[in-house]
């Protein structure tokens, strides 16, 4: 399955999963139930009797089978990228992770399933949540990131990293392999990075589940 950036014209990014930084990701919630339209800006879902119509934008991140082959495809032909339908189907179970500002419900992750885990279901807690930003510091067991959000705002965020991180960096598991299979997040991940960052919230604590480096700093 392949994470995929819906753009202006629902364009897709293979495997870069920029996103809106966090600053408000206590407020996420996650609907999950079947797909029943599309449009140009919108995903309605079908939660247990209730149709959920979502927003969707440059933001939204949409992770399902085929985004890279579709990726490609749209590439080859000179498009900016698939469209929403192209990534999606109707009758298609979602996770969709989502907040509400100004009454109006919009989408920052949208997640193919096999189906509602339990039944269409909506929860206060994300099962995943992403945030994208420049590495400040690399520490023993954390991440530190920055970068800016929407009106000029900017955050920084702390993740803990443990056993359980993965970490997808080009040429990380050459280098690996060539020290015997592992080798220390610090010679993986290093100040200046361009990373995005897939974690979970746990009484207070952000732990990252993936970081993925998408640009190497220039030393």
């Amino acid at each position: 399955m392949q994470r995929v950036l819906l753009g202006t014209t629902f364009a897709v990014l293979s495997m870069i999963s920029w996103s809106v930084p966090d600053a408000v990701a206590q407020d996420a919630k996650v609907a999950r139930g079947t797909v029943v339209d599309m449009g140009g800006s919108s995903l309605t879902v079908k939660v247990r009797d209730e149709q959920m119509r979502f927003s969707v934008d440059a933001k939204t991140i949409v992770e399902a089978p085929g985004g890279s082959t579709k990726t490609r495809a749209a590439a080859a032909k000179g498009e900016a990228g698939p469209k929403l339908t192209d990534v999606l189907r109707i009758g298609q179970a979602v996770a969709v992770t989502y907040r509400e500002t100004n009454g109006a419900w919009w989408a920052s992750h949208v997640r193919a399933i096999s189906s509602p885990s339990g039944g269409a279901s909506t929860s206060s807690e994300p099962e995943s949540l992403l945030s994208s930003g420049t590495v400040q510091s690399v520490g023993a067991n954390s991440i530190t990131i920055t970068g800016s959000g929407g009106g000029g705002a900017s955050f920084t965020q702390t993740f803990m990293i443990d056993e359980q991180t993965k970490v997808y960096a080009k040429g990380a598991g050459t280098a690996a392999a060539a020290k015997g299979g592992r080798l220390p997040f610090s010679q993986l991940v290093g100040s200046g990075d361009k990373v995005s960052v897939s974690y979970h919230k746990t009484d207070g604590t952000l732990h990252a589940s993936d970081v993925r480096v998408t640009m190497k700093a220039m030393h």
